[in-house]
């Protein structure tokens, strides 16, 4: 072991409580027990033990639902159906050319081939040179396209999507088999697995041959069974209870549900209920949000939580009052938080997480997810509208209808999440949105999705992007990259002494967390609306100092400003940031910088006016070092302007940032009803963007 690595191990464990160390060490000793259970790639496992006599699926759909799916929505299904036949699946990024008969083990980016024979518990998916870019590899074995296949077949009947769908299946479960290679050393994979062969298995029902590929099907017997064990024995624990466990529980979950074929299965499924509800609600505030403060991983969960409670109400196992309250606070947050254009913010980590996808992958993913929980629980009134999509129809149609607490109207703050949205008021013109960051910094003792981003500013003009969080770009392979696009200084916020407010101990861990208040917050129908809050991440250093940020947008006269200060008993070198979107073309001159952009053909401008006591620069793509990136989605990245002041800071410290925006045409689609809202679908961009290559 490396001494790099070792550190990484000591630092992990000292954010470790006693009883994590506790859980740790008896999954430890559990797999060296296990580890005789593997079953190599050709060997003959023995059939499945406690298996009942009676294997029917009645989870099936109601008669008609095909006839609700929007044509639009079937007609783009369908088209990425034979996407994925043609070989143009994109998984992250990157075009697959081999989705018709994938390589289930292949790493398009470094043309490695992670492990597949060897013993899952020996296999270290965080080492690119063992295993490629794990992500690349896991994904496909998410079985995402195979929903897709599936779903075209449910509207379609043409027999190439179920045979195609099928082939693949069988493929997949001969080459995977009991605790070998790859696919089972993660359990969030294997939960969001079950959930999609629960999918096709329903899509499929009128296909003839359906109960030859499931029902009467010794390999796909045991891939259930074998896939219920591994979930109950390793489920995430302590400081990595994050999404992974909510994605392990549902799937443990709806497979339970969907597939009661077994002695054990009403175990497994008390077992996946208590979990499930319990983690969920460990995992989110109070007011809705997700507890990890990373937007992706909110959605992400949504759209578990959602399919994990059709599965319960289907099988009569219905989840508790809480546990939907708490969903449909989740599912107001979430649309809350959109903007103009219904695109959400960028806060934190995100890698594109779905938990089932039975429409065009293509469309936007929050657009799916809400009119989803649209179909399931009903939409407020303030709620702007969505087209419907296949899995709105599909999860609404296996749900039963149910009266929950909403939202009356929208909500601009979120205290408990320390989440806050300035918005202009429609009368004034295009919108001007602001999200600003005064919460936590994540969830649990590593945070392991959290950015070094407290008091960190986002801003939009009529949905363009003026200040923007960078994003994520990736998770493993590339350190350096990692490291910058979490860092303090890619972030709209002040970053002291060279160094982040929450210290990095790894990829994923952090060793310091800086801790936000707000101490004002004025919101609603205001001519001015405010927002002020200060972090400790920087009493640490060894001049101990608070900064503290106010913000102020004036609807009216079309301002933010903004205004840094520090609480210090000295000088401290400091450099304040602002990232600007990819679009948004600037010309910096002193301490003003004029930007410009454009929105449906038509030009807008606005100006910046930056503190003069710090010397200004213009960046843009630069990698040495790194600076002046925005990350479109996972996997990609591309250049952006940055600006950055330097300077030092002391106790008489005033920064003051003026932004003057554009009044533009007045459009606010989330202030008016669904019955005069025009219909909203996003798609995810399709500009040219530099996507990871090499040995990444």
């Amino acid at each position: 072991m490396t001494a790099s690595r070792l550190g990484w191990y000591l630092r992990r464990l000292r954010r470790m409580s006693a009883q994590e160390v506790l859980f740790r060490t008896q999954d430890a000793g559990r797999r060296r027990v296990w580890a005789r259970r593997q079953i190599r790639p050709g060997g003959r496992p023995a059939p499945a033990e406690g298996v009942l006599p009676d294997r029917s699926f009645p989870a099936i759909l109601p008669v008609g639902t095909v006839d609700r799916v929007p044509p639009a929505a079937a007609a783009a299904v369908i088209a990425a159906a034979d996407r994925v036949l043609a070989g143009e699946w994109t998984v992250l990024g990157v075009r697959r050319s081999d989705s018709a008969d994938p390589d289930w083990f292949l790493d398009p980016l470094t043309g490695r081939r992670a492990p597949e024979g060897r013993l899952a518990f020996r296999v270290n998916q965080r080492d690119e040179m063992i295993t490629g870019n794990v992500k690349q590899v896991w994904e496909m074995s998410r079985h995402h396209h195979l929903t897709v296949l599936a779903a075209a077949w449910w509207l379609t009947e043409q027999p190439k999507y179920a045979e195609a769908a099928a082939s693949q299946l069988r493929s997949w479960w001969q080459a995977n088999p009991f605790l070998s290679g790859i696919h089972w050393t993660s359990g969030i994979e294997a939960g969001i697995r079950v959930i999609s062969w629960v999918w096709i298995r329903r899509l499929l029902d009128s296909w003839p041959k359906v109960g030859d590929l499931f029902e009467n099907n010794d390999q796909a017997i045991r891939q259930i069974a074998w896939h219920q064990e591994f979930l109950a024995a390793f489920p995430s624990r302590g400081s990595s209870a994050n999404n992974h466990v909510i994605a392990e529980a549902a799937g443990r979950l709806a497979g339970a549900c969907a597939f009661g074929w077994y002695t054990r299965t009403p175990q497994w499924r008390e077992q996946a209920i208590n979990l499930f509800e319990r983690s969920l609600a460990t995992n989110t505030f109070a007011s809705g949000p997700n507890r990890e403060l990373a937007t992706d991983y909110h959605r992400f969960v949504l759209e578990l939580g959602l399919c994990a409670a059709v599965e319960a109400d289907c099988q009569g196992s219905g989840l508790s009052d809480g546990t939907w309250h708490r969903l449909a606070r989740m599912l107001d947050a979430g649309t809350a938080l959109l903007d103009v254009n219904g695109h959400p913010p960028r806060q934190g980590d995100g890698d594109e997480g779905r938990a089932l996808i039975v429409d065009d992958p293509q469309t936007d993913p929050w657009a799916v997810a809400l009119s989803a929980g649209r179909g399931v629980l009903g939409a407020p009134l303030w709620w702007p509208t969505f087209e419907g999509s296949v899995q709105e129809v599909l999860l609404g149609a296996l749900s039963r209808p149910r009266d929950q607490e909403r939202y009356p109207q929208r909500p601009d703050r979120f205290a408990d999440a320390g989440v806050v949205l300035l918005r202009s008021r429609p009368a004034d013109g295009a919108q001007i949105w602001c999200r600003c960051d005064g919460g936590p910094h994540g969830f649990l003792s590593i945070a392991a999705h959290a950015h070094a981003d407290a008091l960190s500013l986002e801003l939009r003009h009529d949905g363009v992007e003026l200040l923007v969080d960078p994003g994520t770009y990736c998770y493993h392979g590339e350190p350096e990259w990692r490291q910058w696009f979490r860092s303090t200084a890619a972030h709209n916020t002040l970053q002291l002494a060279g160094v982040d407010q929450s210290e990095s101990g790894g990829p994923f861990l952090w060793s310091t967390q800086a801790s936000t208040t707000t101490s004002r917050c004025a919101l609603g129908d205001l001519p001015v609306q405010r927002w002020e809050a200060w972090h400790d991440g920087y009493l640490r250093l060894e001049v101990p100092t608070r900064h503290r940020r106010s913000v102020s947008l004036d609807s009216l006269a079309r301002t933010l400003t903004v205004v840094d200060t520090l609480e210090t008993a000295g000088a401290v070198p400091l450099l304040l940031s602002w990232h600007l979107g990819p679009d948004v073309s600037v010309d910096l001159q002193g301490a003003r910088a004029n930007l410009a952009w454009s929105i449906n053909g038509q030009s807008r401008q606005a100006e910046i006016r930056l503190p003069d006591e710090l010397s200004w620069s213009r960046h843009r793509g630069e990698e040495n070092p790194i600076r002046g990136w925005y990350s479109p989605g996972f996997g990609q990245r591309v250049p952006a302007t940055s600006l950055l002041g330097f300077g030092t800071g002391s106790s008489t410290t005033h920064l003051v940032t003026v932004i003057d925006l554009p009044a533009g045409p007045a459009a606010d689609v989330t202030a008016v009803s669904p019955a005069d809202a025009a219909p909203l679908l996003f798609r995810r961009p399709s500009d040219d963007v530099e996507v990871r290559r090499g040995d990444t």
